[in-house]
């Protein structure tokens, strides 16, 4: 998804159905994979609540793992994402 949105690809159907995917398997990403996740999202600016909550989550149980940078960017994602 990082690659989609870096390219300045947001098919809202493809998107769509990385955050159904991604929803089922949060607890199996890492925190890179969290904060390009969120960042992807932003930057396509496509909302998807659900797992920006699950992802939340997730972090927030998580944060120690999170580089300053990837906790950075899941900031940027979220404030931007409002």
């Amino acid at each position: 998804v990082w690659a989609f949105a870096t390219a300045g690809v947001s098919s809202l159907t493809l998107f769509e159905a990385i955050a159904a995917e991604a929803q089922r398997r949060i607890r199996e990403f890492n925190a890179q994979s969290m904060a390009n996740t969120v960042w992807a999202f932003t930057t396509a600016r496509v909302s998807a609540p659900k797992l920006f909550e699950g992802i939340a989550g997730e972090a927030s149980r998580r944060i120690r793992e999170f580089s300053p940078q990837g906790m950075a960017n899941t900031a940027w994602a979220f404030a931007t994402a409002g």
